[in-house]
C-alpha cells in the first residue's frame, strides 16, 4: 500500500514522502496514529497544495531575512566596559548581553541564533555571526570601549 507521510517519523520517512509499505503496517500503525494517509488523488492534491504554501512561506521568510541582514550589517553595537592594567577587560561580553542589546534596538534575535562568538575580552571591534534563516547569516560588529 502506498501512503503519504503527513508527519516526520524517525528513521522511516519525512513529511511529504510517498512510500510503499505493507498493508497491515499502514492501516494499523501509520494511518491509525495519523503519521500517514493513503495515496489517493485527493491526498496528492492536498500534498501539492501544502508544498506550494510552504514554498511561498519559505520565500517570504527568506525575503524578510535578507532585509534584516542588510539592516544588521550596518549595525555597530558598543559596550562600555571597565578595564584594569594594560587595558584588560574585567570579564567578557556574552551572547546574552549581545541579544539584549539587539532587543533594545528592535531586533528579535534569539540567543541560539548567535554563532561564531569569539571570547570578547579585549577592547576594539569583534565580529559576531547571526543565523537569520537556513543559509542567510548576518555579521554584526561589536565594539568594546573604556
Amino acid at each position: 500500500m502506498k501512503v503519504i507521510f503527513v508527519q516526520d517519523l524517525k528513521k522511516v520517512a519525512k513529511k511529504g514522502d510517498i512510500k510503499d509499505v505493507k498493508d497491515g503496517y499502514a492501516k494499523n500503525f501509520l494511518i491509525k496514529n495519523k503519521y500517514a494517509v493513503p495515496l489517493t488523488d485527493g491526498n496528492i492534491k492536498n500534498l501539492n497544495e501544502e508544498k506550494k504554501q510552504q514554498d511561498l512561506e519559505d520565500e517570504r521568510l527568506k525575503k524578510e531575512a535578507l532585509n534584516e541582514k542588510a539592516e544588521l550589517e550596518k549595525l555597530n553595537i558598543v559596550f562600555k566596559v571597565k578595564t584594569g592594567e594594560q587595558d584588560r577587560v574585567f570579564g567578557s561580553i556574552s551572547s546574552k548581553q549581545i541579544k539584549e542589546e539587539l532587543m533594545k534596538q528592535g531586533y528579535k534575535i534569539d540567543k541560539k541564533q548567535l554563532s561564531n562568538i569569539p571570547n570578547i575580552q579585549t577592547l576594539g571591534f569583534h565580529k559576531v555571526e547571526i543565523n537569520l534563516y537556513k543559509d542567510i547569516k548576518a555579521e554584526i560588529k561589536v565594539q568594546l570601549v573604556k
